[in-house]
C-alpha cells in the first residue's frame, strides 16, 4: 500500500445512476437534484436516464449538504470542477458496470479526491457500502426502496427511532450491527466471488 498526504478538495463527489436517498427527497419537492431538471413522474428508485454529477459540502461535524455543480465550481475552481466531474463519472460507470455483471446494482457513490505534486488523487474509502448504494439486482423493483447492502439498514432504524440526526448518534443495537455486519459480507461475497478472509 502506497500512503502519500494530500491536499483534500473540501467536496465530495457523488454519482446518481438511480433515484434514491436524498436526491428522491429532492426530486419529490423541486423536480431537479442539485440543480439538474429531472423528468416528470420519476419514481424512487427509477433508474436516471443518465448518469448525474451532484456534489457535496463535506461538513466538519452533522451531514454534508448536497450543491449544484456552480456552487462546485466557487469551491475548488472550474478547472478542477470539470476534472473532477469527469472522473468521478468515468469511475462509477467502470464500476457499476462490473458490478452488474456479479448480480448487483450500484445505484450511487461518492468519491474524495486531493490533490499532490503529482497532480490529482483519489483518496479515502472506494466504491464501499459505507461510500455506495448496493442494491441486489434480482430483487430491483422502482417504485419504492431498495433492499440493500450498505449501511442503509442503519439508516432506516435511525428513522425508526426518529434521531434527529444531532450529536451524539445514538449507539446500534446488537441486532442492527449484526445484520449490517452481514449485508456488508455479503456485498463482499457476490462482488468478489469469494469469502471474506477470516482473521
Amino acid at each position: 500500500m502506497l500512503v502519500v498526504r494530500a491536499n483534500m478538495y473540501p467536496v465530495e463527489c457523488v454519482v446518481r445512476g438511480y433515484l434514491s436517498g436524498s436526491a428522491w427527497k429532492e426530486y419529490e419537492q423541486t423536480g431537479e437534484v442539485c440543480g439538474i431538471k429531472l423528468p416528470k413522474g420519476m419514481r424512487e428508485s427509477d433508474k436516471l436516464p443518465e448518469l448525474i454529477f451532484t456534489p457535496a459540502t463535506k461538513a466538519a461535524s452533522g451531514h454534508d449538504e448536497n450543491i449544484s455543480f456552480n456552487e462546485m465550481v466557487k469551491h475548488v475552481g472550474s478547472a478542477d470542477s470539470e476534472t473532477l466531474r469527469k472522473l468521478s463519472l468515468s469511475i462509477y460507470k467502470k464500476a457499476a458496470d462490473y458490478a452488474l455483471t456479479r448480480g448487483i446494482i450500484i445505484a450511487d457513490t461518492k468519491f474524495e479526491f486531493g490533490h499532490t505534486a503529482k497532480g490529482v488523487v483519489l483518496a479515502d474509502e472506494v466504491l464501499t457500502p459505507d461510500s455506495s448504494r448496493f442494491w441486489p439486482a434480482d430483487t430491483y423493483l422502482p417504485g419504492k426502496a431498495q433492499m440493500s447492502y450498505d449501511k442503509q439498514y442503519v439508516r432506516d432504524y435511525l428513522e425508526e427511532i426518529h434521531w434527529e440526526k444531532k450529536p451524539p448518534a445514538p449507539a446500534l443495537p446488537d441486532q442492527v450491527q449484526r445484520n449490517t455486519s452481514a449485508k456488508y459480507i455479503e456485498a463482499y461475497r457476490r462482488l468478489t466471488g469469494q469469502e471474506l478472509p477470516r482473521g
